[in-house]
């Protein structure tokens, strides 16, 4: 076990959409592939939500062929931590090195005006953490402002959900906004795969984003190959 490195995991608490019955929340595999190459290394990792508790999960997401969402899901210490995850306004930046936003369309809600969100991850990146996210999950970033005053994003590039994606998946007039469109107007360097939904990742420095729940093991492996390789 390292004990220099630990693992903010970041997750959503919000289930509902504006009009439809079905429930959204994390999508499972954006916690569990990331996760999976932190375990290689045996990184001591908490998973915090903004109002701490439970953290609800896409029931779509459940994909039992997926045997990494199978493993991590069964398995009691991370299933432990997903149902009592910490609260962000409890948390202490200095703990940790790397801060990772996990996906899933309720992350839209309750992610880009969190403060604890924008305090924390400005910590950890200007101590010289890394911070990454997937797909939705990126949207935490969009309003963490560094103690210059710029944002984070400004001038960086950055994937996420693209808007091709969400109308794929029909969320389009669900969603508060697109975040794909949300990037490209904090002056984030938008990049995205040609085909959607195939692993595309962006790195910038100390920061690793993903486009979509494909993407999630990619952005774990750069994060590891950034802090262990450099």
């Amino acid at each position: 076990m390292d004990p220099t490195y630990r693992a903010l995991i970041v997750c959503t608490n919000h289930t509902d959409y504006q009009t439809k019955s079905h429930k959204t929340g994390l999508w499972l595999n954006e916690a569990t592939h990331f996760y999976d190459e932190l375990a290689g290394r045996k990184l001591p990792y908490d998973i915090a939500s903004p109002a701490g508790g439970l953290v609800p999960i896409d029931e779509k997401s459940i994909d039992r062929r997926d045997t990494i969402n199978e493993k991590w899901y069964h398995d009691v210490t991370f299933r432990d931590k997903l149902e009592n995850s910490l609260r962000l306004d409890d948390v202490n930046p200095a703990k940790y090195q790397i801060i990772f936003f996990a996906g899933g369309h309720g992350t839209l809600w309750d992610f880009p005006t969190n403060s604890a969100i924008q305090r924390i991850t400005r910590q950890i990146y200007e101590s010289g953490g890394m911070v990454a996210a997937v797909g939705h999950g990126v949207s935490g970033l969009l309003n963490v402002m560094l103690s210059d005053g710029s944002l984070l994003i400004q001038n960086r590039q950055i994937t996420g959900f693209s808007n091709m994606e969400e109308k794929l998946v029909r969320l389009d007039d669900e969603v508060p906004f697109l975040l794909e469109d949300a990037l490209r107007e904090k002056n984030a360097l938008y990049s995205k795969g040609l085909i959607p939904f195939l692993p595309f990742i962006e790195v910038d420095e100390r920061l690793v984003t993903g486009q979509n729940p494909l993407s999630a093991r990619k952005v774990g492996r750069k994060v590891l190959e950034e802090m262990y390789e450099k």
